[in-house]
């Protein structure tokens, strides 16, 4: 139980700074403005249905595809590591905008389709596909069959919270935008970031420890 716990907690731990989902419901309302009610809610569901598979192959597949061209697991984490805890850097010192917000401001003023650029890359960008990659190398490879089950239904369970998150956010963007304001807003993407900077410290260390027998 501990294990599914860790990892549940790992995961929604590391996405939720980088995929922003309270930060990315005004970009979202912003975006659809000119769509009705129902069709706002239908939107909002397509686009959590959509990251929780792009997030999924991420975790699962992401590192197996990395290993197919010869790069090894500790020297992903390195790297992954070194990306999440830049990202959690970035957001935690800049007011530079998070991933997909760039492209949020050059959409046109009509409603958009539900996969881009309300999924990738407004929900799910590039910086959210290399977090989930870098879980997925968290995977234990050594242990038992028990140990890696519980592993995966606490990343799996995680990224159900994520798009979860994700869908309630949307589905209530103005509620959300309105009780929580800028500052708000501001406050919990800060505190998340540095969540973020000490869980990509750990990541980068977990790589370093692994690689630590190939320098004696």
């Amino acid at each position: 139980m501990i294990a599914i716990v860790n990892a549940f907690v790992l995961c929604y731990a590391a996405l939720f700074p980088i995929v922003n989902p309270i930060g990315s419901a005004p970009l979202f309302l912003g975006l659809t403005q000119f769509a009705s009610e129902k069709s706002r809610n239908a939107l909002a569901r397509r686009v959590a249905i959509g990251s929780f598979f792009l997030l999924l192959g991420s975790l699962f597949v992401g590192s197996h595809v990395l290993e197919f061209f010869g790069i090894s697991l500790p020297v992903v984490r390195i790297g992954g590591g070194l990306v999440v805890t830049a990202f959690g850097w970035k957001l935690l010192n800049s007011d530079e905008k998070p991933d997909g917000e760039r492209a949020a401001e050059n959409a046109t003023a009509t409603v958009p389709d539900a996969f881009y650029p309300l999924t990738m890359p407004l929900t799910v960008g590039p910086g959210s596909i290399s977090v989930a990659i870098t879980l997925g190398t968290q995977r234990p490879k050594s242990a038992g069959l028990s140990t890696l089950a519980q592993f995966d239904f606490g990343a799996i369970a995680g990224i159900v919270a994520i798009v979860g998150t994700v869908y309630l956010c949307y589905r209530f963007a103005e509620s959300t935008v309105a009780a929580l304001g800028k500052e708000g807003t501001n406050v919990v993407v800060r505190l998340s970031a540095f969540i973020m900077l000490c869980i990509g410290i750990q990541i980068l260390w977990s790589g370093w420890k692994d690689l630590g027998p190939a320098f004696h």
